[in-house]
Protein backbone atom coordinates (compact mmCIF):
# COMPACT_ATOMS: atom_id res chain seq x y z
CA UNK A 1 0.00 0.00 0.00
CA UNK A 2 1.38 3.52 -0.75
CA UNK A 3 0.06 7.19 -0.39
CA UNK A 4 -1.15 6.98 -3.62
CA UNK A 5 -3.82 4.49 -2.98
CA UNK A 6 -5.03 6.22 0.40
CA UNK A 7 -5.69 9.41 -0.82
CA UNK A 8 -7.80 8.30 -3.10
CA UNK A 9 -10.24 7.63 -0.50
CA UNK A 10 -9.91 10.77 1.78
CA UNK A 11 -12.50 12.83 1.93
CA UNK A 12 -13.02 15.72 0.75
CA UNK A 13 -14.58 18.99 3.80
CA UNK A 14 -17.99 19.38 3.51
CA UNK A 15 -18.88 22.34 3.81
CA UNK A 16 -20.96 23.28 7.13
CA UNK A 17 -23.43 26.05 8.24
CA UNK A 18 -26.60 27.47 7.44
CA UNK A 19 -28.60 25.73 4.40
CA UNK A 20 -31.17 28.44 5.14
CA UNK A 21 -31.34 31.86 5.71
CA UNK A 22 -31.88 33.35 9.33
CA UNK A 23 -35.55 33.01 10.30
CA UNK A 24 -36.74 30.71 7.05
CA UNK A 25 -37.13 27.69 9.37
CA UNK A 26 -38.33 27.88 12.80
CA UNK A 27 -38.78 24.85 14.91
CA UNK A 28 -39.12 23.90 18.99
CA UNK A 29 -38.31 21.74 21.18
CA UNK A 30 -40.30 19.43 23.31
CA UNK A 31 -40.43 16.83 25.62
CA UNK A 32 -36.46 16.41 27.02
CA UNK A 33 -36.44 12.70 28.78
CA UNK A 34 -33.66 12.16 26.71
CA UNK A 35 -30.20 13.36 26.10
CA UNK A 36 -30.42 12.68 22.27
CA UNK A 37 -32.64 16.12 22.04
CA UNK A 38 -29.45 18.19 22.66
CA UNK A 39 -27.97 16.66 19.21
CA UNK A 40 -31.39 16.59 17.22
CA UNK A 41 -31.44 20.54 18.64
CA UNK A 42 -27.74 21.21 17.50
CA UNK A 43 -28.05 19.27 14.17
CA UNK A 44 -30.39 21.68 13.24
CA UNK A 45 -29.49 24.94 14.96
CA UNK A 46 -25.90 23.97 13.01
CA UNK A 47 -27.78 23.61 9.64
CA UNK A 48 -29.26 27.37 9.84
CA UNK A 49 -32.71 26.43 11.93
CA UNK A 50 -33.88 28.36 14.44
CA UNK A 51 -35.45 27.03 17.84
CA UNK A 52 -37.99 29.42 19.06
CA UNK A 53 -39.58 28.07 22.14
CA UNK A 54 -38.97 24.90 24.67
CA UNK A 55 -41.62 22.83 26.64
CA UNK A 56 -41.36 20.45 28.58
CA UNK A 57 -43.23 19.77 32.50
CA UNK A 58 -39.51 19.52 34.51
CA UNK A 59 -38.52 23.25 35.08
CA UNK A 60 -35.00 21.62 35.73
CA UNK A 61 -34.67 20.38 32.48
CA UNK A 62 -36.23 23.26 30.69
CA UNK A 63 -33.68 25.17 32.42
CA UNK A 64 -30.79 22.49 31.52
CA UNK A 65 -31.97 23.06 27.86
CA UNK A 66 -31.48 27.15 27.77
CA UNK A 67 -28.10 26.83 29.37
CA UNK A 68 -26.87 25.27 26.59
CA UNK A 69 -29.26 26.89 23.72
CA UNK A 70 -29.81 30.63 25.40
CA UNK A 71 -32.11 32.41 23.55
CA UNK A 72 -35.02 29.94 23.42
CA UNK A 73 -38.13 30.49 25.07
CA UNK A 74 -39.45 28.45 27.70
CA UNK A 75 -43.14 27.57 27.69
CA UNK A 76 -45.61 25.54 30.14
CA UNK A 77 -48.31 25.20 27.79
CA UNK A 78 -47.54 23.17 24.76
CA UNK A 79 -50.59 24.37 22.77
CA UNK A 80 -48.04 27.86 22.30
CA UNK A 81 -46.44 25.46 20.16
CA UNK A 82 -48.95 24.04 18.33
CA UNK A 83 -50.54 26.55 17.33
CA UNK A 84 -47.78 29.31 16.90
CA UNK A 85 -48.22 29.05 12.74
CA UNK A 86 -44.40 30.09 12.31
CA UNK A 87 -43.30 26.66 13.68
CA UNK A 88 -42.56 24.36 11.09
CA UNK A 89 -41.03 20.93 13.18
CA UNK A 90 -40.88 20.20 16.65
CA UNK A 91 -38.12 17.89 17.68
CA UNK A 92 -38.74 15.99 20.62
CA UNK A 93 -36.93 13.51 23.26
CA UNK A 94 -40.19 12.42 25.41
CA UNK A 95 -40.49 8.71 27.08
CA UNK A 96 -40.40 5.80 24.27
CA UNK A 97 -43.85 4.92 25.28
CA UNK A 98 -45.08 8.29 24.89
CA UNK A 99 -43.69 9.63 21.33
CA UNK A 100 -46.02 7.94 18.91
CA UNK A 101 -48.86 10.07 20.00
CA UNK A 102 -47.33 13.10 20.73
CA UNK A 103 -46.39 12.77 16.93
CA UNK A 104 -50.00 12.11 15.37
CA UNK A 105 -50.76 15.79 17.97
CA UNK A 106 -47.86 17.37 15.99
CA UNK A 107 -48.55 15.99 12.69
CA UNK A 108 -52.67 17.09 13.24
CA UNK A 109 -51.70 20.43 13.82
CA UNK A 110 -50.29 20.72 10.73
CA UNK A 111 -46.04 20.31 11.64
CA UNK A 112 -43.24 17.71 11.53
CA UNK A 113 -41.83 15.92 13.88
CA UNK A 114 -38.32 14.72 14.53
CA UNK A 115 -38.34 12.28 17.32
CA UNK A 116 -35.38 10.64 19.22
CA UNK A 117 -34.77 7.00 19.12
CA UNK A 118 -36.72 4.97 19.23
CA UNK A 119 -39.96 6.08 17.66
CA UNK A 120 -42.70 3.79 19.28
CA UNK A 121 -42.90 0.90 21.52
CA UNK A 122 -46.09 -0.71 19.69
CA UNK A 123 -46.62 -1.62 16.48
CA UNK A 124 -50.23 -0.05 16.92
CA UNK A 125 -48.34 3.40 17.65
CA UNK A 126 -46.31 2.51 14.97
CA UNK A 127 -49.82 2.26 12.53
CA UNK A 128 -51.33 5.37 14.00
CA UNK A 129 -48.38 7.28 13.03
CA UNK A 130 -48.49 6.01 9.72
CA UNK A 131 -52.21 6.56 9.04
CA UNK A 132 -51.56 10.08 10.73
CA UNK A 133 -48.74 10.78 8.45
CA UNK A 134 -50.46 9.68 5.27
CA UNK A 135 -53.86 11.86 6.03
CA UNK A 136 -52.06 14.45 6.60
CA UNK A 137 -49.20 14.80 4.38
CA UNK A 138 -46.81 15.74 7.72
CA UNK A 139 -43.07 13.81 7.95
CA UNK A 140 -42.42 11.50 11.52
CA UNK A 141 -38.47 11.65 11.26
CA UNK A 142 -35.87 9.89 13.23
CA UNK A 143 -32.86 10.65 15.00
CA UNK A 144 -31.23 7.02 14.24
CA UNK A 145 -28.26 9.30 15.24
CA UNK A 146 -25.86 5.65 15.02
CA UNK A 147 -25.55 6.85 11.39
CA UNK A 148 -26.97 10.05 10.82
CA UNK A 149 -25.09 12.22 13.43
CA UNK A 150 -21.91 10.27 13.25
CA UNK A 151 -19.19 10.83 10.42
CA UNK A 152 -17.60 7.33 9.97
CA UNK A 153 -21.36 6.03 9.34
CA UNK A 154 -21.84 8.65 6.85
CA UNK A 155 -18.61 8.40 4.95
CA UNK A 156 -19.21 4.35 5.12
CA UNK A 157 -22.24 4.75 3.28
CA UNK A 158 -20.49 7.10 0.63
CA UNK A 159 -17.83 4.11 0.15
CA UNK A 160 -21.05 2.13 -0.11
CA UNK A 161 -23.09 3.84 -2.94
CA UNK A 162 -19.73 4.85 -4.82
CA UNK A 163 -19.07 0.97 -5.20
CA UNK A 164 -15.95 0.54 -3.34
CA UNK A 165 -16.41 -3.01 -2.00
CA UNK A 166 -19.10 -4.05 -4.94
CA UNK A 167 -22.68 -5.59 -4.43
CA UNK A 168 -23.33 -5.35 -0.15
CA UNK A 169 -23.56 -9.27 0.68
CA UNK A 170 -23.55 -9.07 4.51
CA UNK A 171 -24.11 -6.59 7.39
CA UNK A 172 -22.99 -6.90 10.92
CA UNK A 173 -23.58 -4.08 13.73
CA UNK A 174 -22.38 -3.74 17.52
CA UNK A 175 -24.58 -1.37 19.51
CA UNK A 176 -22.52 -1.56 23.20
CA UNK A 177 -23.61 0.94 25.19
CA UNK A 178 -22.58 2.13 28.76
CA UNK A 179 -25.12 1.62 31.01
CA UNK A 180 -24.70 4.29 33.46
CA UNK A 181 -27.55 2.76 35.72
CA UNK A 182 -27.51 5.31 38.43
CA UNK A 183 -28.02 8.44 36.06
CA UNK A 184 -30.50 6.72 34.74
CA UNK A 185 -34.51 7.95 35.33
CA UNK A 186 -36.99 4.95 36.41
CA UNK A 187 -38.58 4.31 32.91
CA UNK A 188 -35.31 3.43 31.58
CA UNK A 189 -35.81 0.18 33.35
CA UNK A 190 -39.61 -0.07 33.30
CA UNK A 191 -40.57 -2.84 29.91
CA UNK A 192 -43.33 -1.04 29.14
CA UNK A 193 -42.40 2.14 28.84
CA UNK A 194 -38.39 1.86 27.10
CA UNK A 195 -39.87 -1.37 24.94
CA UNK A 196 -37.40 -3.81 25.42
CA UNK A 197 -33.30 -3.95 24.02
CA UNK A 198 -34.08 -4.86 20.41
CA UNK A 199 -37.07 -2.14 20.27
CA UNK A 200 -34.59 0.55 22.16
CA UNK A 201 -31.03 0.52 21.01
CA UNK A 202 -31.93 -2.11 17.97
CA UNK A 203 -33.50 0.74 16.24
CA UNK A 204 -30.38 1.94 14.92
CA UNK A 205 -29.33 -1.27 14.07
CA UNK A 206 -32.39 -2.18 11.73
CA UNK A 207 -32.38 1.15 10.25
CA UNK A 208 -28.29 0.86 9.50
CA UNK A 209 -29.05 -2.86 8.20
CA UNK A 210 -32.07 -1.10 5.76
CA UNK A 211 -29.70 1.54 4.46
CA UNK A 212 -26.46 0.17 4.01
CA UNK A 213 -28.23 -3.30 2.49
CA UNK A 214 -30.15 -0.48 0.34
CA UNK A 215 -32.86 -2.49 0.80
CA UNK A 216 -36.90 -1.70 1.17
CA UNK A 217 -38.11 -3.92 3.49
CA UNK A 218 -35.91 -7.12 5.43
CA UNK A 219 -37.76 -10.20 7.29
CA UNK A 220 -36.63 -10.90 10.71
CA UNK A 221 -35.51 -14.75 11.07
CA UNK A 222 -34.40 -14.89 14.33
CA UNK A 223 -33.81 -12.80 17.65
CA UNK A 224 -33.26 -12.83 21.27
CA UNK A 225 -32.97 -11.13 24.66
CA UNK A 226 -31.65 -11.79 28.27
CA UNK A 227 -31.01 -10.15 31.34
CA UNK A 228 -27.58 -11.86 32.31
CA UNK A 229 -26.04 -9.43 35.18
CA UNK A 230 -28.88 -6.97 36.53
CA UNK A 231 -30.81 -8.49 38.51
CA UNK A 232 -31.77 -5.66 40.59
CA UNK A 233 -33.85 -4.50 37.37
CA UNK A 234 -36.10 -7.22 36.43
CA UNK A 235 -37.39 -5.96 33.61
CA UNK A 236 -34.21 -4.38 32.12
CA UNK A 237 -32.76 -6.23 29.21
CA UNK A 238 -28.78 -5.98 28.96
CA UNK A 239 -28.54 -8.20 26.05
CA UNK A 240 -29.97 -8.82 22.81
CA UNK A 241 -29.41 -9.60 18.76
CA UNK A 242 -31.23 -10.56 15.79
CA UNK A 243 -30.63 -11.65 12.49
CA UNK A 244 -32.94 -10.68 9.31
CA UNK A 245 -32.52 -11.06 5.51
CA UNK A 246 -33.83 -8.20 3.41
CA UNK A 247 -35.56 -8.30 0.25
CA UNK A 248 -32.61 -8.20 -2.11
CA UNK A 249 -30.84 -10.99 -0.42
CA UNK A 250 -28.59 -9.23 1.52
CA UNK A 251 -27.74 -10.51 4.96
CA UNK A 252 -27.79 -9.18 8.38
CA UNK A 253 -27.15 -9.59 11.95
CA UNK A 254 -26.69 -7.28 14.97
CA UNK A 255 -25.95 -7.27 18.88
CA UNK A 256 -26.64 -4.62 21.17
CA UNK A 257 -25.52 -4.84 25.66
CA UNK A 258 -25.35 -2.86 28.39
CA UNK A 259 -21.86 -4.62 28.41
CA UNK A 260 -19.58 -1.23 28.21
CA UNK A 261 -17.00 -1.81 30.98
CA UNK A 262 -15.40 1.62 32.72
CA UNK A 263 -12.06 0.24 31.72
CA UNK A 264 -12.92 1.22 28.30
CA UNK A 265 -12.13 5.15 27.07
CA UNK A 266 -14.78 7.14 25.72
CA UNK A 267 -18.52 7.69 26.58
CA UNK A 268 -21.00 5.42 24.09
CA UNK A 269 -19.39 2.06 23.73
CA UNK A 270 -17.66 0.08 21.37
CA UNK A 271 -19.73 0.64 18.32
CA UNK A 272 -18.51 -0.84 15.42
CA UNK A 273 -20.34 -1.80 11.96
CA UNK A 274 -18.67 -3.97 9.14
CA UNK A 275 -20.15 -4.08 5.39
CA UNK A 276 -19.20 -7.40 3.43
CA UNK A 277 -19.64 -7.03 -0.26
CA UNK A 278 -18.67 -8.85 -2.77
CA UNK A 279 -15.44 -6.69 -4.12
CA UNK A 280 -14.10 -6.00 -0.40
CA UNK A 281 -15.38 -4.96 2.69
CA UNK A 282 -15.52 -1.79 5.12
CA UNK A 283 -15.10 -2.07 9.19
CA UNK A 284 -16.43 1.64 10.82
CA UNK A 285 -15.17 2.61 14.74
CA UNK A 286 -17.71 4.75 15.70
CA UNK A 287 -16.90 5.91 18.76
CA UNK A 288 -13.40 4.92 20.07
CA UNK A 289 -10.48 3.04 18.34
CA UNK A 290 -9.67 0.63 20.81
CA UNK A 291 -6.03 0.28 22.44
CA UNK A 292 -4.98 3.14 19.81
CA UNK A 293 -7.13 6.14 21.12
CA UNK A 294 -10.36 7.40 22.49
CA UNK A 295 -11.09 9.57 18.95
CA UNK A 296 -13.89 8.25 17.18
CA UNK A 297 -14.65 8.23 13.41
CA UNK A 298 -12.29 5.58 12.41
CA UNK A 299 -13.55 3.75 8.93
CA UNK A 300 -11.15 0.36 7.69
CA UNK A 301 -11.43 -0.49 3.66
CA UNK A 302 -10.00 -3.15 1.95
CA UNK A 303 -10.72 -4.42 -1.79
CA UNK A 304 -9.11 -5.15 -4.99
CA UNK A 305 -6.55 -2.63 -5.02
CA UNK A 306 -6.24 -0.86 -1.47
CA UNK A 307 -5.99 -1.74 2.32
CA UNK A 308 -6.75 1.87 4.15
CA UNK A 309 -7.72 2.95 7.65
CA UNK A 310 -9.17 7.18 7.20
CA UNK A 311 -9.73 8.78 10.36
CA UNK A 312 -12.81 10.66 8.94
CA UNK A 313 -13.68 13.49 12.17
CA UNK A 314 -14.39 16.66 10.87
CA UNK A 315 -13.55 15.53 7.25
CA UNK A 316 -17.09 14.37 6.22
CA UNK A 317 -19.67 16.47 8.23
CA UNK A 318 -23.41 15.28 9.15
CA UNK A 319 -25.91 16.75 5.86
CA UNK A 320 -29.30 15.16 7.19
CA UNK A 321 -29.87 18.11 9.43
CA UNK A 322 -29.45 20.62 6.29
CA UNK A 323 -31.43 17.89 4.25
CA UNK A 324 -34.09 17.88 6.50
CA UNK A 325 -34.77 21.31 6.94
CA UNK A 326 -34.86 21.12 2.89
CA UNK A 327 -37.22 18.37 3.00
CA UNK A 328 -40.04 20.31 5.58
CA UNK A 329 -39.52 23.29 3.25
CA UNK A 330 -39.63 21.57 -0.36
CA UNK A 331 -41.80 18.42 0.42
CA UNK A 332 -38.79 16.50 -0.80
CA UNK A 333 -37.30 13.47 0.51
CA UNK A 334 -33.29 13.63 0.30
CA UNK A 335 -32.61 13.27 4.14
CA UNK A 336 -34.58 10.08 4.31
CA UNK A 337 -37.77 8.53 3.16
CA UNK A 338 -41.00 8.78 5.53
CA UNK A 339 -41.17 4.60 4.15
CA UNK A 340 -37.73 3.95 5.42
CA UNK A 341 -37.90 5.54 9.11
CA UNK A 342 -41.22 3.57 9.36
CA UNK A 343 -39.77 0.71 8.18
CA UNK A 344 -36.58 0.86 10.59
CA UNK A 345 -38.99 0.91 13.46
CA UNK A 346 -41.07 -1.52 12.31
CA UNK A 347 -38.21 -4.01 12.31
CA UNK A 348 -36.75 -3.77 15.73
CA UNK A 349 -40.77 -4.03 16.39
CA UNK A 350 -40.78 -7.17 15.44
CA UNK A 351 -37.38 -8.26 16.55
CA UNK A 352 -38.70 -7.23 20.34
CA UNK A 353 -42.02 -9.21 19.19
CA UNK A 354 -40.21 -12.36 18.17
CA UNK A 355 -37.34 -12.44 20.56
CA UNK A 356 -36.53 -15.64 22.54
CA UNK A 357 -35.95 -14.73 26.05
CA UNK A 358 -32.81 -16.71 27.03
CA UNK A 359 -32.31 -16.13 30.59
Amino acid sequence: MNSKDITRYIPKVKAKGAVVDPGDFVFAAAYLDHGHIYGQVGGLLEAGGICKYVHDPDPYKVKDFTRRFPGVKPITDINVILQDKDIKLVAAAGIPDTRGRAGVNVMEHGKDYFVAKTPFTTLSQLDEARQTSAKTGRKYMVYYSERLHCESAVYAGQLVQDGAIGDVVQITGIGAHRLNASTRPSWFFNREQYGGILCDIGSHQAEQFLYYSGAKDATVLHSKVGNYSNPQYPELEDFGDATMVADNGVSGYFRVDWFTPNGLSGSAGDGRLFILGTKGAIEVRKFVNVGHDNKGDHVFLYNETDEVHIHVSGKVGCPFFGDLILDCINRTENAMTQEHAFKAAELCLLAQEKAMKIC
